[in-house]
């Protein structure tokens, strides 16, 4: 078993990690916009799954092979800042066909929690920094003879840290909403948003392991 003192700075720092602002951030804020606090939720979720998936990874020894690849760490870094561009040109394509209306948010079908939680799995799957960044933290916090079980348990505060985080973010931006019901604010997030995603995109697309 980890330790409890050990637990617990693991959690504070994986907590520190997902307020930081990146893909995860801008995905479950967008969701929460377009789809209530739900949606975010369910984007927050997805993520969390695939910080799950990453560090069960590791423990497999999969994610290792994945980042001593340099063919296999560019696949997947270039699908996934595709995918964030693709996120990022579908919110411009809504401010261009301009499918809002004051006082009832905008007039396009609210994003549906299946769709949010899919954006929220692809887009940390799809980014073999998570990979990079875990097994960089987990060493820190594993006794030397660390057993697959004790790595699992760290998976699990993973996991638990950045729903904690992430639900919450949803929350707050999903009881915002009503803030947002202006066509035009509604119009102006989704031009910053989409710009992020592509930014983010790009920047993905341009690192290096």
């Amino acid at each position: 078993m980890i330790p409890g003192a050990t637990a617990a700075s693991f959690l504070l720092v994986v907590l520190l990690g997902a307020m930081s602002p990146g893909p995860d951030f801008v995905v479950v804020t967008r969701s929460s916009l377009t789809g209530g606090r739900r949606a975010g939720i369910a984007a927050g979720v997805g993520i969390a799954l695939g910080v799950f998936a990453w560090v069960v990874a590791i423990a497999l020894g999969v994610a290792a092979v994945l980042t001593a690849s340099a063919v296999a760490f560019t696949v997947v870094k270039l699908v996934g800042a595709a995918y964030l561009v693709f996120l990022g040109v579908k919110a411009w394509l809504a401010v261009r066909r301009g499918e809002y209306r004051d006082l009832g948010g905008d007039d396009r079908e609210p994003l549906k929690a299946a769709a949010a939680f899919r954006q929220g799995l692809f887009t940390n799957l799809l980014n073999p920094k998570v990979a990079v960044y875990f097994l960089a933290l987990l060493p820190q916090f594993l006794p030397a003879d660390g057993s697959t079980l004790q790595t699992l348990e760290l998976a699990a505060i993973a996991t638990a840290g950045t729903v904690l985080w992430f639900v919450t973010l949803a929350v707050v931006v999903g009881a915002l909403k009503k803030v947002f019901r202006d066509a035009r604010v509604r119009r102006g997030l989704d031009a910053v948003l989409g710009s992020l995603l592509v930014a983010l995109g790009l920047k993905v697309a341009a690192e290096t392991a």
